[in-house]
């Protein structure tokens, strides 16, 4: 009986994966299942167009990894697999597809279900279909987004708190090879492989730019400089010779040490930082015209923010000058992958998981335990790093270019003295000013004239309530005093001051100030307003003789009334659009100083109350009316006009109109001078 295996997961065209129950068959016994056997299940149903032959004559054929390529452990991480490996597997998969013996099968890339060894095989065939197929990372995941894997872990001591998925290793290799930090047509793995391991020398290339290695060891200077401390620490006798110069002795440095510095002069490194204690004489370096630093912190622990910038800072100045920067620290991996991978976030915008994937597929092991979280906490920080230098950078960039700067001239202040010049006038107002030499004049700012207009804006008191033609600025006076005033406001002519609050409409039609010709030139004085008040009787039926008089016998108020008990504030009755719409048909000019938002403004309510809209009646008047036939049409605009259709059987259902004997809170009406107006206000 053939085993059986988990779903196959379509790849696209005639790649498919799965794994089988341990202990894994051998591909031999696969393949020579006969065709009477059990077929094997889809995950994923084939792509429209794929190059799979049916179901019901499909051939399939099983090859394996998990015996061929090993991920050599350093604690308890188990992969991702590296590099090398990765470009094998590539060249495997792509022998398979080129094979004309097996173009007729479909291949399956099967591994245990032991979940290191299945992770490592499913992450090899999705980086296969990204690198050679050159599909998006998403493409490459898709066919086992639903199945699940266990999540590589660091190369630490301790229990594993980080989780690095398959995932975060396609983006980041991705990512990688967008920026041109990975190419695998140009990678050698027979020299990768071989430096890779301790006795060679065991570094490795991150990019084009960094190579992460090792800390090498030479015996004979460690041995020398611990008996000089002795030496130091205890005082010399007499009798006891000097130390020996060895510097002086010829020797020969370990062939892992030599190796590295035969390659580097060779690959153009510029610079070695060091991370971990001295281990080697850094002057061996100097001697080869290799730069040398150190930037000691902890094994184990995190750099400081100072460190990190200051490698940032020393790493692209080497690497923008077409050099290469060596790193390492006792290891060259838990340190010297977390410096290297600030860079990375720094300089190509990798995420904190994307770089410690990349980095662990081309040096496995790179970035040690509470490293990972520091990684992650700090990438933004760095980011924003990248975007502060790059601001800085174009700014230096554009200094550099001589541009002449012209300092603002501020212009001279107004002169009344129209027969003295501007250059007189900027002259006397600046001595200290030299002569121009030449007649191309700077260009002036405007914020002088800005401040001085907006001086002249905050002398000028506050416009009155919005109107059609403009009207001439009146002082508030108050109401009570005896002094003889022109208020500047023609004689009005209306029927009823109570009910009317504009004129005919021929003097609203006709001048530019809507005033009627004839009463241009006609003032009107408080005291003679007064003695008509007093003086006028209601019973009066001509309406071109009538005063404007104040009900109850007051004296006349700048804000004439609507209605009986209401101004224009607001109805006694809460009927607010009602004002409004008379006061928009017929405007007076005695409420031309008050503003459109005091106009329209109501009392507080707790509910607003609807009023049925007014119908416009003013229409067809013309400038040939006569003022009885206006009296008319204002009494007919201000009377208790149907409603419209729509509110006729459900407003007063909706709401019930209020009145201002049932509003809470009212307070009594008084006088107050105003800077703006002597309108009423609510004390």
């Amino acid at each position: 009986m053939a085993p059986t295996c988990e779903p196959l997961c379509h790849f696209g065209g005639r790649l498919y994966f799965t794994s089988f129950a341990q202990p894994v068959p051998r591909p031999e016994y696969l393949n020579r299942l006969s065709d009477s056997d059990k077929r094997p299940t889809i995950r994923n149903p084939p792509c429209p167009g794929s190059s799979a032959t049916p179901d019901d004559d499909a051939k399939y054929y099983y090859f394996t990894i998990d015996d061929q390529l090993f991920y050599l452990s350093f604690f308890q991480d188990w992969g991702p697999l590296n590099l090398s490996m990765v470009y094998k597997a590539c060249i495997l998969l792509h022998e398979l597809l080129q094979d004309q013996d097996l173009s007729s099968y479909r291949l399956v890339l099967y591994s245990s279900n032991d979940p290191r060894k299945k992770a490592n095989a499913a992450l090899l065939m999705a980086l296969y279909v990204m690198i050679v197929q050159q599909r998006p990372p998403w493409e490459a995941f898709h066919p086992i987004a639903e199945v699940e894997f266990m999540p590589f872990r660091d190369a630490g001591r301790g229990r594993s708190d980080f989780n690095l998925s398959i995932q975060d290793c396609l983006w980041g290799l991705y990512k990688a090879m967008q920026n041109g930090l990975c190419d695998m047509n140009e990678f050698d793995v027979e020299d990768y492989e071989y430096y890779e391991k301790v006795e060679n020398g065991d570094w490795n290339w991150l990019t084009p730019n960094f190579i992460a290695f090792a800390s090498p060891v030479d015996p004979i200077w460690i041995k020398r400089e611990r008996e000089k401390k002795i030496q130091e620490s205890q005082p010399q006798s007499q009798g006891t010779p000097s130390r020996v110069d060895n510097l002086a002795l010829q020797r020969k440095l370990p062939t892992p040490f030599m190796n590295c510095l035969e390659y580097f002069q060779q690959r153009n490194v510029k610079l070695v930082v060091r991370l971990n204690n001295p281990l080697y004489d850094r002057q061996v370096f100097l001697d080869r015209g290799i730069n040398h630093t150190e930037l000691y912190f902890d094994d184990g622990t995190n750099p400081t923010d100072e460190i990190v910038r200051q490698f940032i800072d020393m790493a692209d100045e080497v690497i923008e000058g077409g050099g290469v920067v060596a790193v390492h620290c006792k290891a060259g991996l838990g340190r010297t992958g977390t410096l290297i991978g600030a860079y990375l976030v720094w300089k190509y915008g990798f995420t904190a998981t994307e770089a410690i994937a990349f980095m662990r597929i081309v040096r496995p092991g790179s970035v040690v335990g509470p490293q990972q979280q520091y990684m992650y906490l700090k990438q933004l920080e760095w980011t924003k790093w990248a975007a502060v230098d790059e601001v800085r950078r174009l700014q230096t960039a554009s200094a550099a270019v001589a541009v002449p700067v012209v300092t603002p001239a501020t212009p001279p202040a107004e002169v009344e003295d129209t027969d003295m010049t501007a250059d007189e006038a900027t002259s006397s107002l600046l001595p200290s000013t030299p002569p121009r030499t030449h007649s191309a004049l700077p260009p002036v700012t405007p914020s002088r004239h800005v401040a001085e207009a907006a001086a002249r804006a905050k002398a000028i008191s506050p416009p009155g309530q919005p109107r059609k033609t403009p009207a001439a600025k009146r002082v508030a006076v108050d109401s009570d005093q005896e002094e003889e005033v022109d208020t500047g406001l023609p004689t009005l002519s209306v029927a009823n001051p109570r009910k009317t609050k504009t004129k005919p409409a021929s003097a609203r039609l006709s001048g530019s100030r809507g005033i009627l010709p004839s009463e241009r030139t006609t003032r009107t004085l408080r005291s003679t307003t007064r003695k008509a008040a007093n003086s006028v009787s209601n019973s009066s039926s001509n309406p071109a003789t009538l005063k404007p008089v104040k009900p109850n016998g007051q004296l006349p108020n700048k804000i004439p009334r609507l209605a009986a008990g209401t101004s224009a504030r607001g109805t006694a009755a809460g009927k607010e659009k009602k004002a409004k719409d008379t006061t928009a048909i017929l405007p007076n000019p005695t409420t031309r100083s008050k503003s459109k938002q005091q106009q329209n403004a109501a009392p507080p309510s707790r509910l607003p109350t609807l009023a049925p809209r007014r119908g416009h009646r003013n229409a067809a008047l013309s400038v040939n009316e006569t003022p009885a036939t206006i009296a008319a049409v204002v009494k007919a605009a201000t009377s208790n006009a149907p409603p419209d259709d729509w509110m006729t059987t459900n407003a007063a259902a909706v709401v019930v109109p209020g009145t201002k004997s049932e509003r809470p809170n009212l307070r009594s009406i008084r006088r107050r001078r105003s800077s703006f107006s002597s309108a009423d206000v609510i004390a």
